[in-house]
């Protein structure tokens, strides 16, 4: 009879309570407690700067673009000098940025200084995940990598919750003090983790090192990059559209209790920290990653279509189904891990750093669709639109992709 998964030496799981999976997941904590502090203070905060509730509204989409830009620019800037220079070079820098960004953040005295402020951090928040998620794959065993990555984006995602939390006992500039402090912080414990030893081998090889055209000048290898984001769309409609705009969804439905948006955002992100958490252990289980994920789509499916047509009449089941949906899009350490395993060392920082963020900058097309939409078909019928269109990519992506677990990552594109 086949032992135990958890029986044999070879499985042992002390790999994972090792300090660079835990300082990763630890990054990630402060990376989304940063990148949704925002969003929670967004209103009181250019309130506090003088600012009337129409040019609230103007401005504080403009301040988010700036924050996405950063994103983006970011996201292929550090994934280019992770392939460079080393995964913890970009650790290192993206820490410092986001924290002191953090902290100027909270000494804006108008909102284009905020505008500049939430770029830097954006820019710097981008290196966070895809170097964490491409250290700990490289460093732990193949057949660990599943469980590593759940820890960092678990432990991660909880930042949310806390952030919305601070909010509620502190001024909003102490809650961006607070962050810049957990980050400089968290430097420290950063000094005494060690390079990837893949990375340290191809220094000596002659292989191009993060060069981001590669993506473009190959076929196979562009579906791939491409695929990788197409499977993290769903997870950021739900989040970008379906929690953000709650407020809305919930007048629409005829829910007579005010609807919030933070605590939308909130449950979502609690459900998604234990939805992380379960993916990974899934994919282990079935020891495939492309099942666990199209089960977790699926899920996601399920409760979106609750969400829009489910017939919701109160605010408790409001923050249920938004508590489910974020369960289900607990994937996003998967599709990471998904996208470090396709590629080779010498790509591998670019496509997980840039993928993380592009990823997350999809809003920027289907925040403006659902808007365009809303005043011809109401706000569940744009809702519904993106929602197909975006499902559809997500589905297509996850089912042409070509199955990574447990795939050696010892080599070079």
């Amino acid at each position: 009879m086949q032992s135990s998964t958890f029986s044999s030496p070879q499985t042992s799981l002390r790999p994972l309570f090792t300090l660079p999976v835990w300082v990763a997941a630890l990054g990630y904590f402060v990376d989304v407690y940063d990148l949704l502090l925002f969003n929670i203070v967004r209103g009181p905060s250019l309130k506090d700067l003088g600012l009337d509730e129409r040019s609230v509204s103007l401005m504080g989409g403009t301040i988010y673009n700036y924050q996405q830009a950063g994103l983006l620019l970011g996201g292929i800037l550090w994934g280019i000098l992770g392939d460079k220079r080393g995964r913890l070079s970009v650790l290192f820098g993206s820490i410092i940025m986001y924290s002191l960004a953090n902290i100027a953040c909270g000494f804006v005295k108008n909102p284009e200084a905020y505008a500049w402020c939430r770029f830097a951090a954006g820019l710097g928040l981008a290196g966070e995940l895809g170097a964490g998620i491409t250290l700990v794959s490289e460093i732990l065993p193949k057949h660990l990598r599943g469980y590593g990555s759940s820890i960092v984006a678990s432990v991660g995602l909880f930042g949310a919750v806390v952030a919305f939390l601070t909010v509620q006992l502190f001024d909003w500039r102490i809650t961006y003090f607070i962050g810049g402090g957990l980050g400089l912080g968290l430097l420290l414990m950063r000094v005494s983790v060690l390079e990837s030893g893949m990375y340290k081998r191809i220094t000596n090889e002659t292989v191009s090192r993060g060069n981001f055209s590669a993506f473009f000048t190959n076929g196979n290898r562009f579906l791939r990059y491409i695929r990788c984001i197409g499977i993290a769309i769903p997870t950021y409609f739900v989040i970008g559209i379906l929690a953000t705009f709650g407020n809305e969804f919930g007048k629409a439905m005829g829910i007579t209790d005010e609807i919030l948006p933070g605590r939308c955002i909130m449950y979502t992100y609690m459900g998604t920290v234990v939805g992380d958490l379960f993916s990974g252990f899934l994919s282990q289980r079935l020891r495939s990653r492309k099942k666990a994920i199209g089960l977790m789509m699926g899920l996601t499916l399920f409760f979106v279509l609750i969400y829009l047509f489910g017939g919701i009449q109160t605010s408790s089941m409001f923050y249920v189904v938004c508590l489910g949906m974020g369960f289900a899009i607990g994937y996003i350490a998967m599709f990471l891990t998904m996208t470090a395993e396709s590629f080779g060392t010498n790509l591998r920082a670019t496509a997980t750093t840039s993928v993380a963020n592009n990823g997350r900058a999809t809003t920027l097309l289907s925040i403006p669709a659902f808007q365009a939409m809303k005043p011809h078909v109401g706000v569940i019928g744009a809702g519904a639109i993106v929602g197909i269109i975006c499902f559809v990519l997500g589905f297509w992506a996850l089912v042409t992709m070509d199955e990574t677990f447990e795939k050696d990552l010892d080599y070079s594109e």
